[in-house]
């Protein structure tokens, strides 16, 4: 079999890979992009997550102010709502994909890529037709996938869904379930909500959103309990059993054995794992984490020294904005002074799009506190801002921990309409040193929501 020769292989259409190939391309690197699946052309962002939930979250939204006088109506809505997620999602890959195959020096392969030794790879296409491909250097970015548990009739069930195959689905569910209680399943919680759908939340540990501090969870439960959604604590899912059209779901909670509820559809958000089991990692001597991500030092190269893993794949934080900046770090490497790395990174702030969306950088109360710091806490009720007032969205409150001692901000929990826009204010403020009173004084646009921050520093 002929073996093609590359100066760089990427391993998965992600945001960093596909950033890292146009970059290197440009360059004049003859460069492989192997991506198993068309419809992955972009990368999860763009095809199965960032993208189609946001855009189907903000179609909940309005359909949420709409009064449907019967469920067929919502039902449509939904339906023309998965529509235009779609048509949305198809014309953003088909734009990634010309961006590379435009690129004369990018070759974009369409198969399954698994290591046959460190130099080399294996990729089998659908029809089972193979080729051999080697390169100086070998970039993993094929992302991460759900963690399904191991539930007694998970997997026989027909009815029971990850995020990626909730978003395929056109038929708006009367009942979901969600089985776990984290970011991921607020937001689909939040989103079904709105679009009609009654919802049921199973989380395994006693406390709601645990990572959060309390006054800013409760407030959260506060806003889901008024749009319906049950949240059930210290629950386990113990079996999954399909009837005819629904699903049973039978738990214990707080100990108690033998309770069940009967559901449309059932959606496991418990948690992602790097998506390796193809990549034959043993061939090339590739060493994994202790979580089983591929392991790699603060310049994103694992213990081979010309493979490197990119993105969520090496159990960094999963967001597309880290692996963008992994690309950053990657091109400083190979074409600038090789002094950027993941040590570099300040405050990463992060969103979750439920209704209102929570935005946070930094340290918790709790978190600051356990560190040693002495904090002033600033907080503000979403209530307060005129511009929340006037778009009648003012659910939520505001939250800043100050250094009592040099006055810079330690942290910030935004819960409130714009808050995804906000937060990164917050995060410049932090990165640049400069004490909380620019926030105070600063002048910002009338009648807005940043200008929350005036308020909410001053307080």
């Amino acid at each position: 079999m002929t073996v093609e020769l590359f100066d760089t292989i990427i391993i998965g259409f992600g945001k960093g890979g596909k950033t890292l190939a146009g970059f290197l391309g440009a360059q004049g690197q003859k460069v492989a992009m192997i991506e198993k699946s068309k419809d992955m052309y972009g990368g999860t962002c763009i095809n199965i997550a960032c993208i189609p939930s946001k855009s189907l979250a903000l179609q909940a939204e309005h359909i949420a102010s709409h009064n449907f006088e019967s469920w067929e109506e919502r039902k449509k809505a939904y339906a023309m709502a998965i529509e235009k997620k779609d048509q949305l999602v198809s014309k953003l890959r088909e734009k990634n994909f010309s961006n590379l195959d435009n690129n004369e020096n990018v070759n974009v392969i369409n198969g399954k890529a698994s290591f046959l030794s460190k130099d080399a790879i294996k990729v089998t296409n659908s029809d089972n037709d193979s080729l051999i491909i080697k390169g100086k250097n070998i970039f993993i970015n094929t992302g991460s996938l759900p963690n399904i548990p191991g539930i007694e009739g998970i997997q026989e069930s027909k009815l029971v869904y990850t995020s990626t195959s909730m978003m395929a689905q056109k038929e708006l569910p009367k009942h979901l379930a969600i089985i776990g209680g984290g970011y991921i399943g607020l937001e689909f919680a939040s989103m079904y909500a709105n679009f009609g759908s009654k919802v049921t939340m199973f989380e395994g540990t006693d406390t709601f959103l645990a990572k959060e501090d309390r006054d800013i969870a409760e407030e959260i439960k506060k806003v889901l309990d008024n749009k319906g959604i049950e949240i059930n604590l210290n629950t386990s899912v113990q079996k999954i059993e399909d009837n005819q059209n629904s699903v049973r779901l039978s738990f214990s909670k707080n100990g108690k054995d033998d309770i069940s509820i009967e559901v449309d559809a059932i959606l496991v958000a418990t948690g992602r794992k790097a998506n390796i089991e193809a990549l034959n990692l043993k061939a090339a001597g590739v060493n994994l984490s202790e979580r089983n991500f591929v392991k790699t030092d603060d310049t994103l190269k694992t213990n081979i020294p010309h493979i490197w893993a990119i993105g969520d794949v090496n159990g960094g934080p999963q967001y597309t904005y880290i692996s963008l900046d992994d690309f950053r770090i990657v091109r400083d490497q190979l074409y600038g002074d090789k002094k950027r790395t993941r040590k570099d990174r300040k405050n990463i702030p992060f969103s979750v799009f439920i209704e209102p969306p929570l935005s946070r950088v930094g340290l918790t109360e709790k978190e600051a506190k356990e560190a040693g710091y002495e904090v002033k806490v600033l907080k503000i009720p979403a209530a307060s801002i005129p511009r929340a007032n006037q778009i009648n969205k003012t659910e939520g409150m505001l939250k800043a921990i100050i250094d009592n001692k040099t006055n810079k901000i330690l942290g910030c929990a935004l819960f409130c309409s714009d808050s995804s826009e906000i937060i990164n204010i917050i995060k410049i403020v932090m990165d640049s040193g400069q004490d909380f009173t620019v926030l105070k004084d600063n002048i910002f646009t009338h009648p807005s929501m940043a200008e929350a921050l005036n308020d909410l520093f001053a307080n």
